[in-house]
């Protein structure tokens, strides 16, 4: 595996507006107990809604439309599951108690992946080192799309922001089927081996979990249900492409816009902004006074309170996102707040501009 300097950022002064934010959201916002008790209950409800219509599949599902409305209903709330609960979990926010928070990560096994791999990818690399190249797994890139400036850009990138159209919608099963197999086993551009050796147990929890997953999402409805085999094959890709669809509105819609920053590193590895002031930078909110937005999207609509504040629930951060803004303004520093349809137009726009072989010369890359 390839050695890479680990990015450094810059010390805090003594007038650092994070000290000062962080000082005012603990004074204003933290103490309200009631807050953490709303994310156990949504949590927790979120979960047995996903087993509930589960359940709906296999009293229902003899009914050929029933059977494809509660797969699209089980795979939006995988989904918002993912994005709410399991987020708040892996991050240690969502009970008081870790043991608690780590108990429930597991219910990303029940989707077939595997906590331990998801967990060093999001915590040690994306919200580390968001949008920077070499290190933020959550935006690693193949070949297939060119994101970072600084990458090689192939002749058919001039297409991506039309194909990217039919790319996005099999995200889940990417993910579940060949990208953890590739963190798990793939040499070439490894981010998570760079930081972290591969406990043999998880790649044995990765296999169970993907057989455990096939076995009750394909195997016991085919097995239970007179439909044939393959309308239970077609429903359960209609889940994963519907469910792709909305859980890629959050993905394209706080890091990699027209205007997204992807900060270089000196010879010496340094950024040169402290911690704080590079999650402002790169980092962007949407839909925030969407009460549906915020209910469905969890801690990426305040995202920028997600990154300020990683260890603590999506139900504060409508309440810490105006004082954020109010010191962005004090400190002239960046925030962008915009509708979720906005903030997808203006992803599609940055592929188109990262396809343009004029972008070369415009973004001075030789």
């Amino acid at each position: 595996m390839e050695k890479l300097k680990r990015p450094v950022f810059e010390k805090p002064g003594k007038d650092d507006f994070f000290i000062k934010l962080h000082r005012e959201v603990e004074e204003k916002v933290l103490k309200d107990e009631s807050l953490r008790t709303k994310n156990i209950i949504k949590s927790i409800s979120l979960l047995l809604i996903y087993v509930i219509f589960y359940s709906c599949i296999l009293l229902f599902g003899n009914n050929t439309w029933l059977l494809f409305l509660f797969y699209m209903l089980g795979g939006f709330t995988m989904i918002v599951l993912f994005i709410n609960a399991f987020h708040d979990a892996v991050h240690g926010a969502v009970f008081r108690k870790p043991k608690y928070n780590e108990w429930f990560t597991y219910t990303l096994e029940l989707f077939g992946s595997n906590r331990w791999l998801w967990t060093r990818r999001h915590i040690s690399l994306h919200h580390a080192y968001p949008n920077v190249q070499d290190w933020d797994s959550d935006i690693k890139q193949s070949d297939l799309v060119r994101i970072f400036p600084a990458s090689p850009l192939l002749s058919f990138h001039k297409y991506q922001h039309y194909y990217m159209w039919l790319v996005y919608p099999f995200y889940t099963l990417n993910w579940l089927y060949i990208r953890d197999f590739k963190d798990f086993f793939g040499q070439k551009d490894n981010y998570v081996k760079r930081i972290a050796t591969i406990p043999q147990k998880e790649i044995y929890r990765l296999f169970a979990a993907k057989l455990f997953n096939l076995f009750y999402m394909l195997a016991v409805p085919m097995l239970v249900l007179s439909q044939p085999w393959q309308t239970v094959l077609y429903a359960w890709l209609f889940m994963h492409v519907t469910a792709s669809m909305l859980g890629v509105i959050a993905l394209v819609s706080t890091h990699v816009d027209e205007d997204a920053v992807f900060p270089m590193t000196d010879d010496q590895g340094r950024l040169g902004t402290t911690w704080a002031e590079h999650q402002m930078i790169v980092t962007k909110d949407f839909s925030t006074g969407s009460p549906l937005a915020n209910f469905l999207f969890g801690g990426f609509t305040h995202h920028v309170a997600h990154h300020l504040f990683p260890g603590v629930g999506h139900t504060y951060y409508p309440y810490i996102t105006p004082i954020i803004k109010k010191y962005a303004e004090e400190y002239n520093l960046p925030y962008t707040n915009y509708p979720f349809y906005v903030a997808i137009r203006s992803h599609f726009r940055m592929l188109k501009n990262r396809g343009n072989v004029g972008n070369i010369m415009s973004a001075g890359e030789i």
